[in-house]
Parts: structure tokens; C-alpha cells; sequence
């Protein structure tokens, strides 16, 4: 079978190896066409011109100008859509932050570890190759639009730990692709006396520990990988853990959240629609849900049960996500009060929250 219009793939990797498993993996799938490799940064900036590629594999680690300040360079001169390809740590989240639109560890085993690397490697290549790139840019207003609600200030630095009072709200985020670094855009303009949050989004297993500590030095709000039967706290936020579910349950004193091994919902695990289906069985109409950025479809019909439960819920609009496949598909389901864009979330949660004080 011949595809039409294959992503044309540009491989950037210091190892003359590493680059060969990558291409010769990458040209077994049908919808990628590898045009090329570098071996560094200045090799691939003399590549793209000439080559055209629709997405770049990057890797951290290069002799000269490293990965991360090469991406900085790429999205600041002429962005395109970049998968990071490492032996990633705690800067992953650097990278997202810079503007790749997604990462995949190297492949650490034999045949099934390369198997299961390739197949998420051709995948969110694929996911990036229709990824809107917002590194630097903002969506302008129509001429004569009306001027947007301002954001929600960024909230003030924590200077005490967060109440103990149990949360009668919820607060319910789902997220993917792109969702790291639109996470942290709304995250830290909550203050320290939100009510409760709880978070799934898309990362594999240790990536989300990390993750919560990096949103823990930047918001009011005191955030941690979530434990089974962790308190649903006024003041607290809770990241789903990669590689389990995590789902809301009642408690004597409120909410906590249940966290255990499972199969995949929605082909995820932890899965934006096993926990929203929780919070629309559980808190019912004390709920906001907000789904973000995302490939696919996951969370939809979670958020479409909290609504019909009468929980307020969000979308984020197509303009400011990543990827709108998640927002999309909830808001054609009808899961969706209202879309929004990512810098105006925080405010219009806060303000659903003060309508119900």
C-alpha cells in the first residue's frame, strides 16, 4: 500500500549508531519517510532548508550546541515540530518548555522494548506532525473583537503550608500532549486557598513524580504525585502517578483519591476518563472539570457524565492547545459548558467558584 503525503522525518542524534536503529526502525512504518540525519545541531540546521522535514527527532545530549539550546534556536528562528528522543531526567520538562511537542526515552531491553519504543516513537511523531507550535506566539483578537477578560494574576508566592479543611469542590484537570507546560500555565494562578485539585495527565511512570515537584516550586498551591487514599485537601493538588488510575472516592472527612494498578481506560493509564467518571459518581454537581490540550479522546465521555451530573465544565479552545483532539471531541459530545482559552482557565474557575459562594 502506497501513502500519500508521509511525514517526512529529519533524525538529529550524535551517535552514528543510534541514529541507523532510528531510521532503519522509523522506515518500517508506512506513514513516515526518513529525508535524512544529523549528527549535531549545526548539521541539522544545514539540513532543514534543504531537506524540508515535517518533524524533527532531537536528541539532549550533542557534542557543541546541546538539544535543549538547539530547540530554543529552532522555535525562536523557524519552529517546527520536534519529538525529543533521550535517555530523559527531570529536563524533560525543560524540553516541553522550550517547545518540543512531546518526548520518548531510548530503549532500555531486547526485541519487545524496541518494539513498544518504535511504535510510541512513529505515534507521537505522527501527533506532532499536526501539532499547533504556540512557542512564541499569541492568538491575536479579530479586528474589532472585543478585548479578552484578563488573565488570573499569577497567584503569591506560598508562604505557609496549605489548610487542612477538607474540600467540598472539586476541581478536576485532564490533560496530554502539550499538557506539561499548559498545566503549569494554569496551575500556578490558583492561590493557596483553592479548593482541592486533582490532575491525570498522560506520562509514563517516575516522570510524574518529577512532574509534581517542579509544579510544587512554582504554585501557591502545595502539589504531590498522588498515594491511594491521599486527602482531597483545600490548598493541595494531586498528580495522577504514571502506570496506575487514579479515581475519587468519599471519605469521612470528604474526598481522597484511590490509586491502583488497572488495566488501560480509554487506552491510557492513568486515564483522564477514569477519573472524571469517578468525580461525576462521587462529588456529582461539587465539581469542575477542566480537559486540555490532547490527541485523541480520552476524558470526553468522563466529563460529558460530570456534566450531566451538574459539575461545571471547561474546555480548552482550539486556538491555545497543542493538539485539540481531546477539548474537540468532548465538546462535540456536548461534555462542554464552555471553551476557553489556556491563559483565561484560572480565571474562569475562580470566578464559577465565587458564583457558588
Amino acid at each position: 500500500m502506497v501513502v500519500k503525503n508521509k511525514i517526512r522525518v529529519l533524525i538529529v542524534d550524535d551517535s552514528h549508531f543510534f541514529r541507523g536503529v532510528l531510521s532503519n526502525g522509523l522506515r518500517q512504518d508506512k506513514r513516515i519517510e526518513v529525508v535524512g540525519t544529523a549528527a549535531d545541531a549545526q548539521d541539522a540546521e544545514n539540513k532543514i532548508s534543504g531537506l524540508r522535514p515535517d518533524v524533527l527527532t532531537l536528541d539532549v545530549e550533542m557534542p557543541g550546541m546541546s538539544g535543549i539550546d538547539f530547540l530554543k534556536k529552532l522555535m525562536s528562528a523557524k519552529p517546527l515540530p520536534v519529538v525529543m528522543v533521550s535517555s530523559l531526567d527531570a529536563r524533560v520538562f525543560d524540553i516541553l518548555a522550550a517547545g518540543a511537542v512531546d518526548f520518548v526515552q531510548k530503549p532500555k531491553g531486547g526485541k519487545e522494548a524496541m518494539d513498544t519504543f518504535f511504535a510510541d516513537l512513529a505515534a507521537k511523531i505522527q501527533i506532532a506532525s499536526v501539532a499547533h507550535l504556540r512557542f512564541g506566539r499569541r492568538a491575536a483578537a479579530p479586528d474589532g473583537a472585543a478585548a479578552p477578560a484578563a488573565p488570573a494574576p499569577l497567584a503569591a508566592p506560598r508562604s505557609a503550608p496549605a489548610a487542612k479543611s477538607s474540600a467540598k469542590t472539586i476541581l478536576a484537570f485532564g490533560a496530554s500532549t502539550g499538557g506539561t507546560d499548559a498545566l503549569a500555565e494554569v496551575l500556578r494562578r490558583f492561590p493557596a486557598d483553592t479548593p482541592g485539585i486533582i490532575v491525570t495527565q498522560h506520562m509514563p511512570a517516575g516522570f510524574t513524580r518529577m512532574f509534581a515537584e517542579r509544579l510544587d516550586k512554582i504554585c501557591a498551591m502545595r502539589v504531590k504525585e498522588a498515594e491511594n487514599h491521599d486527602p482531597v485537601m483545600t490548598g493541595g493538588i494531586l498528580i495522577a502517578p504514571g502506570g496506575f488510575q487514579m479515581g475519587l472516592e468519599a471519605a469521612p472527612f470528604g474526598y481522597a483519591v484511590k490509586v491502583a494498578a488497572g488495566e488501560k481506560v480509554s487506552g491510557h493509564c492513568p486515564s483522564v476518563d477514569f477519573l472524571f467518571t469517578s468525580v461525576a459518581r462521587v462529588a456529582k454537581s461539587d465539581a469542575v472539570g477542566v480537559i486540555m490540550t490532547g490527541m485523541g479522546g480520552d476524558g470526553a465521555d468522563g466529563l460529558l457524565l460530570m456534566r450531566k451530573a451538574g459539575a461545571y465544565t471547561l474546555g480548552q479552545d482550539k486556538d491555545s492547545c497543542v493538539v485539540y483532539g481531546m477539548p474537540m471531541v468532548a465538546f462535540k459530545k456536548g461534555a462542554v459548558c464552555k471553551e476557553t482559552g489556556l491563559d483565561l482557565i484560572a480565571s474562569e474557575v475562580l470566578q464559577y467558584l465565587r458564583r457558588r459562594q
